[in-house]
């Protein structure tokens, strides 16, 4: 069931049990635009059902945030103009270039290529595998670009992120809602999960500079201002503790500094950060 924001926008809840993200979908006068394809035939699907069901314009626009499978491998069901950046594009280019038949998809699980969940999503979501071959995006912008749905603006631009050097968001002004994908959140390197620290307070002044009420992470679904604020003082507060690889030395920093034991998530952003700080250096 999709979720009503307002009377322009809706989102499908994300769903981490199958690895489905958040999507979205904002609602002009005389056109519709999607955010983000879902991880599977079968996820788009789900989602376009569920549009059928409402009385909106139709969909004209498709917004790809980044180019992380469980974002767009559902984007062949969708019958719209495809839009992403051009770092997005090419790293589609190596997507469109897969086959997905099980030896395939094991050789690229033994090469790092995918995940073992990707794989399983696609073996069970994706029919016809073996003549499945990913769509090419059809506008390819390079900063910025803004579309008009009718009496509703949609600014689409490329940040700079901790989570890819790719990463789009999608603000509807007069809303005050912003899309973010996945920007906010970490990634993984030589299977440490790490929040890269040069690019933390980048990001916040990418996303802050827009007057945004209501925030869409693509893995939490919906934050206010407030849940927003919060997360970016946390995120803050833990990467100024952190100056090396040693996570005593970081907590033992944060504690001076705050005058209190780093909370769960604070802690986490930690362990995150020092793991930056061993990545940078190997």
């Amino acid at each position: 069931m999709l979720n009503k924001l307002s009377d322009t926008i809706y989102y499908l809840p994300n769903q981490d049990e199958k690895d489905r993200p958040t999507l979205g979908l904002v609602c002009g006068d005389q056109y519709s635009l999607i955010i983000d394809a879902g991880n599977s035939t079968q996820h788009a699907l789900d989602f376009l059902v569920e549009i059928e069901k409402l009385n909106v314009p139709p969909v004209k626009y498709m917004v790809i945030t980044h180019a992380h499978w469980d974002h767009f491998l559902g984007m062949n069901e969708i019958d719209a103009t495809i839009i992403v950046n051009r770092l997005t594009n090419e790293m589609l280019e190596k997507w469109r270039n897969y086959t997905f038949d099980d030896d395939s998809l094991h050789e690229y699980v033994a090469n790092n290529e995918i995940n073992s969940m990707c794989m399983e999503i696609i073996q069970s979501e994706i029919p016809n595998r073996d003549s499945f071959q990913l769509r090419s995006p059809d506008v390819i912008f390079e900063d910025s670009l803004t579309i008009d749905l009718g009496n509703k603006l949609c600014i689409i631009e490329r940040i700079k992120a901790t989570h890819t050097d790719d990463s789009t968001v999608v603000y509807i002004p007069d809303e005050k809602v912003i899309f973010l994908g996945d920007c906010p959140y970490g990634k993984t390197t030589n299977s440490l999960h790490h929040y890269r620290q040069s690019l933390l307070l980048p990001m916040i002044d990418d996303i802050q500079k827009y007057d945004a009420e209501g925030f869409l992470l693509g893995h939490e679904s919906i934050c206010d201002l407030n849940e927003m604020n919060i997360f970016w003082e946390e995120l803050t507060a833990a990467s100024q503790a952190v100056t090396s690889g040693s996570i005593e030395n970081a907590v033992a920093c944060f504690k001076l500094e705050n005058k209190r034991d780093p909370n769960d998530n604070e802690l986490f952003f930690i362990k995150a950060f020092v793991n930056d700080h061993i990545i940078q250096s190997q």
